[in-house]
């Protein structure tokens, strides 16, 4: 795979990449929460993009893998940007957001500052478990309120050793983006996989997505035996083939 490149924002920030040059639409993949461009399922799909000659694009959010930042700082709108700065300067033509977890709410917000229609820059979106708004059905309302008075609060990480945190900062931002109580202006083509078994982001969540795209082209896979990272080598087969299915 080739070697983490770093780009430097406009106040410094350093963040780290991977780009792959081809045919389009560029490829482009949105970690989840606490997550990089390390993960399973994004190296598997750029390995995918080198052996088949198509552009991909991978990052690591500031404050996450080998970026620059303290993860405190993190917030969409901060990582909504550095997504669109390195989609201008690297990804030129159309893109194919794919979008993991709170990379799927993510991929909304970054569509729909491109344009959010094929004849733009905007080829289609995959969503992994996609969690649009997670700020409002995650957490309890005891939560909710200690996050709305500036106190972080912690949760068990299932899948490291290290409590999840969420900040302030971050709920505050969230809040400002929330997408699934309204119509979603997002014309593109949209495939959504989910996991029936996934213990994170109910699988409900990508049928409310689809009613609130404003597309008429939107497809939901859902896997019976699937959990949250949809990482099993069948997971990784089929989104490889929806990918695919971008490209005709």
């Amino acid at each position: 795979m080739s070697e983490v490149m770093h780009h430097t924002l406009y106040d410094g920030r350093r963040i780290a990449f991977r780009y792959t040059h081809g045919t389009g639409p560029a490829l482009v993949f949105l970690p989840g929460y606490m997550s990089d461009m390390q993960g399973g399922k994004a190296t598997a799909l750029f390995a995918e993009a080198e052996a088949k000659g198509r552009a991909c694009l991978l990052m690591d959010y500031s404050g996450c893998g080998q970026s620059a930042g303290e993860f405190a700082d993190g917030t969409l709108s901060r990582w909504r940007d550095e997504v669109l700065a390195l989609i201008a300067s690297y990804a030129s033509g159309p893109v194919l957001l794919v979008g993991s977890s709170m990379g799927g709410w993510l991929m909304l917000l970054v569509a729909q500052r491109l344009g959010g229609r094929l004849d733009e820059r905007l080829a289609g979106m995959i969503g992994i478990a996609p969690a649009p708004d997670f700020t409002r059905w995650g957490y309890t309302e005891a939560q909710r309120a200690q996050l709305a008075a500036g106190e972080t609060i912690y949760e068990p990480n299932p899948y490291g050793p290290e409590p999840t945190p969420t900040y302030a900062k971050f709920f505050a931002d969230a809040e400002c983006h929330v997408r699934l109580e309204g119509e979603i202006d997002l014309a593109c083509p949209v495939h959504l996989l989910h996991g029936k078994c996934d213990a994170d982001v109910p699988w409900e969540i990508s049928l409310r997505l689809k009613q609130a795209l404003r597309s008429d082209d939107v497809q939901v896979s859902l896997i019976d035996d699937g959990d949250h990272r949809l990482s099993r080598p069948g997971d990784v087969e089929l989104l490889k083939a929806v990918v695919a299915g971008f490209y005709g």
